[in-house]
């Protein structure tokens, strides 16, 4: 009988078992999402700093508080059934409590899959503030090989709003439409057939939906994958040079972030970013601290105040999303929480969180491998814990 390697007996399974066929899946995500440049083709966000994460503020006290208001289960509990992989908190730019499940190194990077979404428009609001991006712009007139598709007419705005009429299903499991987005990005296995396309010809094969464009909020992934070859056409650079020069760089992050590239090295701007939780919480914190982080002005306040405030809060009632914030907006690839909060936050499915609160100078970064991608419950469950959080001491 072989004996068990150094992997196997870590991990529990032999690291030959994890294919493109089942590296979403439990138990081989709990390894495969913090390790996904070794799954998918990734270019790197380079960063420029060498700086050593903080000491660890582990806070039993508070991981041991019901996760609400008369709960029976602490935070640790929840974290635990929601398939955290890592939970930190901060105040007012001090870390106040850093949690991670057994077997996860502090210093691994996560695939934070739609979180993506919004670094990305994070680049982009770089851009306009620039000179360089003009939201008004017709995709079309930036990637002409979109003449015949749906996004031909429609404006960068719309790609940022998820307001584009785009006849997609946004069907996680799908063995049809979302299968072949996921060949197309490299994601899954090849076909039989073996004339998979790449992210671009995908991308420019989707037709418009009834209705025309910046009318119903409508969550469709490759909305965001166009957003990235757009930026690429707008300035002539790389997607991961882009982000690396405008915001990981300047950010002061930890370490190199990675995303997923299909074969002609199209990125995976829609959920293809891996980077530590550290630097995601430093993210979210440069964010609610007016846009500034180690006496860089990266995201300008004009911009942060459009994402904050400029959502319809009325569009989004009707829209496909509706159920997951109740009284919520959607503004440039970011959620407002709405009512009477400011809060605003970013979010993937398998439980990718983070969460910021300016008032009370909040920033929550959780990643997770849930078993599914979306659940309900347990997204409901951890917007409700973290607001706990916020408003608390």
């Amino acid at each position: 009988m072989a004996r068990a390697t150094e992997f196997e007996t870590r991990n529990g399974f032999a690291r030959d078992a994890i294919t493109l066929a089942n590296w979403r899946t439990r138990p081989y995500s709990f390894w495969s999402f913090r390790n996904v440049a070794e799954m998918v083709r990734s270019a790197r966000i380079q960063t420029a700093s060498s700086a050593e994460l903080p000491d660890p503020v582990q806070n039993p006290d508070l991981l041991a508080r019901p996760a609400a208001r008369g709960a029976d289960h602490s935070i640790a509990d929840l974290l635990t059934r929601s398939e955290a992989d890592s939970f930190i908190l901060s105040k007012h730019g001090s870390v106040v409590c850093e949690w991670h499940a057994p077997g996860v190194d502090r210093r691994d990077p996560h695939l934070v899959f739609s979180i993506s979404k919004s670094i990305t428009a994070l680049v982009a609001g770089i851009l306009e503030d620039q000179g360089v991006l003009d939201p008004a712009t017709l995709v079309g007139t930036l990637v002409p090989e979109s003449a015949n598709s749906a996004y031909a007419d429609a404006k960068v705005q719309d790609l940022l709003d998820m307001r584009v009429s785009l006849d997609f299903d946004e069907s996680y499991l799908s063995l049809e439409a979302y299968a072949r987005y996921r060949r197309a990005m490299s994601w899954n296995p090849p076909s039989e057939a073996g004339n998979d396309e790449g992210m671009l010809s995908f991308l420019c094969s989707l037709k418009k939906a009834r209705g025309p464009h910046g009318g119903v909020h409508d969550y469709l992934s490759p909305n965001s994958d166009m957003l990235g070859i757009v930026l690429e056409r707008a300035t002539g650079e790389r997607f991961p040079d882009l982000c690396a020069r405008l915001l990981w760089q300047p950010l002061g992050a930890t370490a190199d972030a990675v995303i997923t590239v299909d074969p002609h090295g199209a990125p995976r701007t829609a959920g293809g970013v891996s980077c530590r939780p550290h630097d995601l919480l430093a993210l979210g914190q440069m964010l609610i601290g007016g846009g500034a982080a180690n006496g860089n002005q990266i995201v300008s306040a004009r911009w942060i105040a459009d994402m904050q405030q400029n959502g319809d809060a009325d569009v989004w009632a009707k829209g496909t999303q509706a159920s997951f914030l109740k009284t919520g907006r959607y503004r440039n690839n970011w959620y407002q929480v709405g009512g009477a909060s400011n809060t605003f936050l970013a979010a993937g499915i398998h439980g990718q969180f983070l969460y910021c609160d300016p008032d009370t100078g909040t920033v929550i970064a959780c990643t997770s491998s849930q078993s599914e991608p979306q659940s309900d419950a347990l997204d409901q469950g951890l917007l409700a814990m973290f607001a706990m959080l916020s408003a608390g001491d």
